[in-house]
């Protein structure tokens, strides 16, 4: 039998041969196989499972019965809407209404406690939330001793005009007046005509906080405060000084009610002691170089010269303008912001 011949004398080519071999060595692709020993012990336990068929496989799944929770579910929150109901009926007319600053669990102020739920409600109270600089300096032309008298006046002016009681219950502020240089000619026409005849360039809002009486009271005889006093020379060696403070007001309806709300106005003021030699001025007053506010539930639209708390059911929340949170000290502010009569929306108050 030559080396090119099978048994039984057929011939193979060259290229037959060497793929006979080839197969010969790694197994043709549908050649059995024996299976191991271990796959052998696992098919012989799985056929043994109840379930299975003969050869290893399980059977269909029975479908599991449906839990019947949904309906359950539905009268679970039903009970709890009528007991949320019960026990809350002004919250709900607030949520139908859509007045009002309060949100879901945010406690609602009270008479008896006006910052439940502000951030206010750690506040100082007064005059003592306003701090001063812990030590004066000379700036100018003025000693250490005169800053120091002149930053006393100064918050001597934030007290007369946002916090005196009589002013805020719409008197005119006469002492806050009263430091004011009698000589600025354009702050002078504001104060003429701004409680005559308010309106958007001379409005007392400007400079004071005031409630009309027959509107709105003052609920309590805490007025929280938060900010602070800094100095620095200014134009022709005056002593600058600016101050940035967040008012909030618990104020309720003059007409009775338990309703309370907050109204937060944020003031910015820039004042100047000049020197009397460059400029007119009297001794002890000062110039008003700027001045910006914000409020919240302090009304919005035609200037009335009061701040007006939003009271009622039909009430509205403070404008359709940007979100804005009264409690952050952080970000630049001003009236001149709102467009269009726009002001902006409290997230807070």
């Amino acid at each position: 039998m030559g080396a090119d011949t099978e048994p039984g004398g057929s011939s193979r080519s060259d290229e037959e041969w060497e793929r006979f071999l080839r197969e010969s060595v790694a197994g043709t692709a549908d050649a059995p196989r024996e299976p191991s020993a271990r796959a052998r012990e696992v098919a012989r336990r799985l056929r043994a499972e109840p379930g299975r068929d003969r050869d290893g496989r399980r059977g269909p799944t029975p479908e599991r019965p449906r839990r019947r929770t949904g309906r359950y579910a539905v009268g679970l929150l039903a009970a709890s809407a009528l007991l949320f109901v019960a026990l809350a009926p002004g919250r709900v007319v607030d949520l139908v209404t859509g007045s009002g600053s309060w949100r879901p669990g945010t406690p609602r102020p009270t008479a008896q406690d006006p910052f439940r739920g502000s951030p206010a409600a750690t506040w100082a109270s007064g005059a003592p939330g306003i701090t001063m600089p812990k030590q004066a300096r000379a700036v100018g032309w003025m000693s250490a001793a005169e800053v120091e008298r002149a930053l006393a006046r100064s918050r001597d002016f934030l007290v007369a005009s946002s916090l005196d009681r009589g002013v805020l219950r719409g008197e005119r502020p006469e002492k806050a007046i009263a430091l004011v240089n009698p000589h600025q000619k354009d702050v002078q026409h504001l104060l003429k005509t701004a409680f005559r005849t308010p309106g958007e360039k001379n409005d007392p809002l400007l400079l004071f906080s005031r409630f009309q009486p027959a509107r709105a009271r003052l609920v309590g005889d805490v007025v929280k405060t938060r900010g602070a006093l800094t100095y620095r020379e200014g134009e022709r060696g005056a002593l600058q000084v600016t101050a940035d403070v967040t008012f909030v007001y618990p104020v309720a309806p003059t007409d009775g009610g338990d309703e309370v709300l907050r109204t937060i106005v944020r003031r910015e003021l820039v004042l100047s002691w000049d020197d009397p030699d460059k400029v007119i001025t009297e001794p002890g007053t000062f110039s008003i170089t700027s001045y910006k506010y914000a409020t919240t539930n302090g009304g919005c639209g035609t200037p009335t010269g009061y701040l007006v708390p939003p009271f009622g059911p039909g009430r509205h929340p403070d404008g359709s303008g940007e979100e804005v949170d009264p409690y952050d000290r952080g970000t630049p502010f001003g009236r001149g912001e709102s467009r269009d009569g726009e002001c902006g929306r409290a997230t807070r108050s």
